[in-house]
C-alpha cells in the first residue's frame, strides 16, 4: 500500500506537465503515452526495496550531490581491474583515495572493432562479456553502497550501433525499425541536411550520411559510419530507450550520464544540434527519474562553453540535467599552462563564479576523451590571437616541440585542411613527468611533480565536483603500447594513449616516502581532505577572482561566513609576487602552515597556496 501511494504521489506531482510535454512532441500520440505510464509503473514495481529506500532518503536531501564531500573518479574496467569484479575487489584503494562518486566508462555490450570506446551500444540489457554480468553490475553496485560510494555510468542515447537489434531488423527491410533511424532511398534528403548540419568528424568520418550497400539505403551517422542516429521524433524511440534507462538504474546506477545531449533532436533546415525539443527530452527524463526513482541524479554530457551550457541545466521551476561537464574551463586550463597568461582563465573562472549556486559543474584536469581547443577565440583576438595559428601552437607545445617544453603527448584527428586538431595525453605527461623520467633528470622530475600538483590544487578550489581520471593521483604516464594493440579499433585511436592499463606496480609506491607516487598521492589526499573539512569550499560559498597584477598569477577567494579562503596560482616557470591586497589580516597557509598578511604575495615557479582566516563572530 504505501508503495502504491509513494508512486501515485509522485506521478501526480509530474502527471499534467508530463503529459502536455509527451502530447505536444508527439501529437496524437495519446496510446503512447499511456504506454510510458505503464512502463515507468512497471520499473517502479521492480525497483529494488534496498534503492527505494535510498530514493526515499535523497528526497529528503535533494542536494545530496553537491556536497563539498563529493569526490569523482573515472575510469576504464578493463584498464583498473580487468572486469567488474575486480573493480569490486579494489573498492578499498578508492576509499583510500577519498573517492565516493565512481563513474564507470562505457561497459555496456558493443561489437569488437567498431566500439569508438564502447559508445556504441548494440544491447542496452548486457555488460561486455570480457567485463562481467548484469548480476555482477548490481553486485558491484551494493558493495560501492555499501562503502558510501555513488555509481555514474554512460547511456548513449543519440545512436545505436549497427550491430543492434533494432539497426539489424531495418537493414533486413522492416519498416518499423527503419522508422527508429534516419534512412533514406536516394541523397535527396541527406544532401539537405548536409547544408545545415555540420560534421563532428570531418577527417576520420567525413559527412552524416552513410550508404548502405546491403539495404540500398543512406542512414543518418553523424559520429561514425556504425553508429546509426536514432529518430526521437518516433515516440516508440523515446519510450524505449527511456525503459533501458530505467532498467540500468535498477541496477544500482546512481548517476546517469547522457552523452552527446545537444544531437538526440534532428530537423531538416536546422545545424541539429541544441533545438528546443532536445530540451523537452530531458525535462521529460528528469520528471521521469524523479517519478520512478528520485535517487538518481542526470548529468549532461554538453561540450560548450558555461554560458551556453547553461539552458540544459533547465529553469529553477523545471530543472533538466543535475549536473553538467565544465568542458571549457579543462581545456582553458591547459592553454594557461603552455602559454603561462592566466587572463583567460580568470575571465573563465568569473564567468562561472556568476551563475547561480544552483548549477552543479564537474571539474577535471583530464577525462578519457581527447582536448579539443574550443577556447574564447573572441576574447582572445583581443590580443593578438589568432585562432588557427594558437592551436597550432598548443598542439606543438604539447607534443615538446617548442622550446622549454617538456609535455608529451599525440594528436587526435589531424585536420590538415581544417587544422583543428584535438590533443591526448595524460596529466603527468602534459605536466613533463614523462619526459623527465625519460632522461633521468631529477630537476625536471620535481618540477613536473609541483606542476602536477598545481593544477590540482587549482581543480580542487573550483566549485562543483572534482573528478580525477584513474591514475592522475599516481602520476601514470601515456602509455604507447595501444599502437601494437591487435584490436585495431583501438590501435588508430589515439585516445588510447591515456587509457592506458592501471599501473598497480606503481601504485605499491604511494605509500613510500621520497617516490613520485607518493608525493602526488598524499598532497591531492591533503587537498581532497582540507576540501571536505572547511566551509569555504561549500558549493554556497560566494567565490571570484582578484586581480594580482602579474598575467601568470591567477587568484581565487572563497569566503562563507566568517571564513575564506584565498587561493594562488603561478603558471609561469619562474618565481613571480602576486600583488594583492587583503588586508592587515593574518592568513594561515592551510599546507605549509606559515601565517602571512597578504599583500605582495611571493609565488615560487609553478607554486599554490590556498590562505586561510576565520573571523571572529560578530
Amino acid at each position: 500500500m504505501r508503495a502504491a501511494a509513494e508512486y501515485k504521489n509522485r506521478l501526480e506531482k509530474h502527471f499534467d506537465e508530463l503529459k502536455w510535454l509527451y502530447c505536444e512532441l508527439y501529437h496524437g500520440r495519446q496510446d503512447m503515452f499511456e504506454q510510458l505510464c505503464q512502463q515507468m509503473e512497471t520499473w517502479y514495481a521492480k525497483r529494488d526495496d534496498r534503492w527505494k529506500k535510498l530514493d526515499r532518503e535523497r528526497e529528503k536531501n535533494p542536494n545530496w550531490y553537491r556536497s563539498q564531500k563529493m569526490l569523482g573518479m573515472m575510469l576504464y574496467i578493463d584498464a583498473f581491474r580487468e572486469n567488474l569484479t575486480g573493480v569490486e575487489e579494489k573498492l578499498e584503494y578508492l576509499k583510500e583515495c577519498n573517492v565516493n562518486y565512481l563513474h564507470l566508462m562505457p561497459f555496456l555490450d558493443t561489437p569488437k572493432g567498431k566500439s569508438d570506446g564502447g559508445y556504441a551500444v548494440s544491447d542496452y540489457r548486457k555488460v561486455q562479456e570480457n567485463l562481467g554480468t548484469m548480476e555482477e553490475l548490481a553486485e558491484l553496485s551494493q558493495k560501492c553502497h555499501d562503502q558510501g560510494i555513488s555509481l555514474c555510468m554512460d547511456f548513449v542515447m543519440n545512436h545505436t550501433s549497427e550491430d543492434h537489434e533494432w539497426a539489424k531488423r531495418a537493414l533486413a527491410g522492416e519498416k518499423e525499425y527503419q522508422d527508429r533511424y534516419f534512412m533514406f532511398d536516394n541523397y535527396d534528403i541527406p544532401s539537405q541536411y548536409e547544408r545545415t548540419c555540420p560534421q563532428v568528424f570531418p577527417t576520420t568520418a567525413p559527412g552524416n550520411f552513410t550508404w548502405r550497400e546491403d539495404c540500398h539505403k543512406f542512414v543518418m551517422t553523424t559520429f561514425y559510419p556504425y553508429q546509426w542516429d536514432l529518430n526521437y521524433a518516433n515516440p516508440v524511440v523515446f519510450n524505449e530507450m527511456v525503459s533501458n534507462m530505467l532498467y540500468l538504474v535498477n541496477q544500482g546506477i546512481d548517476i546517469v550520464r547522457i552523452d552527446a545531449v545537444p544531437y538526440i533532436w534532428k530537423q531538416l533546415g536546422t545545424s541539429c544540434r541544441n533545438l528546443q525539443q532536445v530540451h523537452t527530452i530531458v525535462r521529460m527524463m528528469r520528471m521521469i527519474t524523479e517519478i520512478v526513482c528520485p535517487g538518481v541524479v542526470l548529468l549532461g554530457e554538453v561540450v560548450m562553453e558555461p554560458a551556453k551550457v547553461v539552458p540544459y541545466f533547465g529553469t529553477l521551476e523545471k530543472p533538466e540535467c543535475h549536473m553538467l561537464y565544465n568542458v571549457t574551463t579543462m581545456a582553458t586550463t591547459w592553454h594557461t599552462v603552455a602559454t603561462g597568461e592566466a587572463g583567460l582563465l580568470k575571465h573563465q573562472t568569473d564567468i562561472v563564479n556568476h551563475l547561480p549556486k544552483d548549477y552543479v559543474f564537474l571539474n577535471y584536469l583530464r577525462c578519457h576523451d581527447d582536448i579539443g581547443w574550443g577556447l574564447d577565440y573572441g576574447w582572445l583576438r583581443q590580443f593578438g590571437i589568432d585562432e588557427v595559428a594558437h592551436k597550432r601552437y598548443l598542439n606543438a607545445y604539447f607534443r615538446g616541440y617548442t622550446p622549454g617544453s617538456d609535455a608529451r603527448g599525440e594528436l587526435y584527428n589531424d585536420d590538415p585542411v581544417l587544422q583543428d586538431a584535438r590533443f591526448c595525453g595524460t596529466t603527468a605527461s602534459m605536466c613533463g613527468l614523462e619526459a623527465g623520467e625519460y632522461e633521468k633528470n631529477q630537476e625536471k622530475i620535481d618540477k613536473a611533480i609541483q606542476k602536477i600538483l598545481m593544477l590540482n590544487a587549482y581543480l580542487f578550489i573550483q566549485s562543483g565536483i572534482p573528478v580525477i581520471y584513474s591514475g592522475d593521483e599516481i602520476g601514470q604516464l601515456n602509455d604507447y603500447s595501444y599502437k601494437e594493440d591487435e584490436d585495431k579499433d583501438r590501435a588508430a585511436d589515439s585516445r588510447y594513449i591515456h587509457r592506458g592499463k592501471f599501473r598497480w606496480d606503481l601504485e605499491k609506491n604511494k605509500d613510500k616516502k621520497g617516490t613520485v607516487q607518493n608525493c602526488i598521492f598524499e598532497n591531492m589526499k591533503k587537498m581532497e581532505e582540507l576540501r571536505f573539512n572547511y566551509p569555504a569550499f561549500s558549493g554556497e560559498a560566494d567565490v571570484w577572482t582578484e586581480e594580482t597584477y602579474d598575467p601568470s598569477i591567477l587568484c581565487i577567494c572563497r569566503k562563507s561566513g566568517n571564513e575564506m579562503v584565498t587561493a594562488l596560482f603561478n603558471f609561469r616557470d619562474e618565481d613571480k609576487i602576486a600583488w594583492i591586497n587583503m588586508g592587515d589580516y593574518e592568513f594561515e597557509d592551510l599546507f605549509t602552515g606559515e601565517k602571512r598578511i597578504l599583500k605582495g604575495v611571493p609565488v615560487p615557479a609553478n607554486g599554490y597556496a590556498w590562505y586561510y582566516r576565520k573571523w571572529e563572530e560578530q
